[in-house]
């Protein structure tokens, strides 16, 4: 390592629970392993996982019991600053953003994370963006691609359209080339899911959804990306055509339930290298934007949650350093 602290700020726990226990902590910075990045962290994507794992929810993932104080945050964005001795594809100085789950350490100045959760930002990503990337992108990409397979010129309906999966995966289906129904929440998520390029919108509250289905898609809708269960996802299924196909990403709430003739598919938001760099290439294809709802001081983690429990657009973010 080249002049580097010795220790550094994090939002470390010294057991699980709800905001109580979250608290700003001076702690050693990490050493790499052979084959891991050590990041100095400029921003942290925050998700409602996170706060799942504050609660203790991940630990039965976790090699042996939880350690303490255990540093929170799955995905964030930075300079790598020092490399195993076996890492090829990262050099001190490179922009990077990454994802890890469980205990990731991304609310921190440094972390150290696997080469294979690790990617170069990509297009003119701006480093906030980039921290909230991760996650809303490859599980937008998993949705659409490998589970749905998306043809240009096919009919796509986003379900969550304004929220951190949703507004990823409408940009994502419109490089694909599809065109996109958005149906998003209030009438500022229908605003920015127009922005960013949806061919039709509607407010999922408010609006009627299988009326703007039918008027979208004639002939019933080809696919479905559903990042939001409930009774909107019930009445999406009955308007796609017959063979058509759905699906949602396994935490969906409650689940969606099958429907004669449409093929409905549960899948896993699976990180690693392959994953995010077909991410990136169609990011760097462009238009792309990660929208930013709000970013809050490390020092603020607990109002920070609060916020990603509301009503907001696209990605909330920790300002690191």
């Amino acid at each position: 390592m080249h002049d580097l602290p010795q220790r550094m700020h994090a939002v470390a726990i010294d057991r699980f629970g709800g905001p109580e226990v979250l608290e700003v902590k001076s702690l050693p910075v990490p050493t790499p392993g052979p084959r891991d990045v050590l990041i100095r962290v400029a921003f942290a994507g925050i998700a409602e996982w996170d706060v799942y794992e504050q609660e203790g929810g991940f630990a039965s993932m976790l090699r042996g019991k939880p350690t303490f104080p255990y540093v929170l945050g799955s995905e964030g964005a930075g300079v790598v600053e020092d490399v195993g001795g076996e890492v090829e594809r990262f050099s001190p100085g490179d922009r990077v953003y990454a994802m890890r789950l469980p205990q990731g350490g991304f609310y921190a100045e440094y972390t150290t994370v696997p080469e294979d959760d690790v990617a170069l930002v990509p297009g003119t990503l701006l480093m906030e963006q980039a921290a909230g990337l991760g996650w809303i992108g490859v599980t937008a990409l998993r949705g659409l691609e490998d589970v749905l397979d998306v043809k240009p010129g096919e009919s796509v309906l986003v379900l969550g359209a304004s929220g951190g999966v949703g507004h990823a995966a409408l940009q994502l289906a419109k490089l694909m080339g599809a065109r996109v129904l958005a149906v998003a929440s209030g009438a500022d998520g229908v605003e920015l899911a127009r922005r960013l390029g949806a061919d039709a919108a509607v407010d999922g509250r408010e609006g009627d959804v299988v009326a703007a289905a039918r008027e979208f898609a004639p002939d019933g809708l080809d696919a479905a990306l559903l990042t939001a269960g409930g009774d909107v996802a019930q009445r999406v299924l009955s308007t796609l055509r017959e063979g058509g196909r759905a699906a949602y990403p396994h935490g969906v709430d409650p689940e969606p339930q099958a429907v004669e003739g449409i093929r409905l598919q549960a899948y896993d938001a699976d990180p690693g290298r392959d994953a995010m760099e077909r991410l990136n290439r169609l990011v760097e294809r462009g238009p792309f934007q990660v929208h930013i709802a709000d970013i809050f001081p490390l020092e603020e983690i607990a109002r920070a949650e609060e916020a990603v429990g509301r009503h907001h657009l696209g990605k909330v973010v920790l300002r690191i350093g």
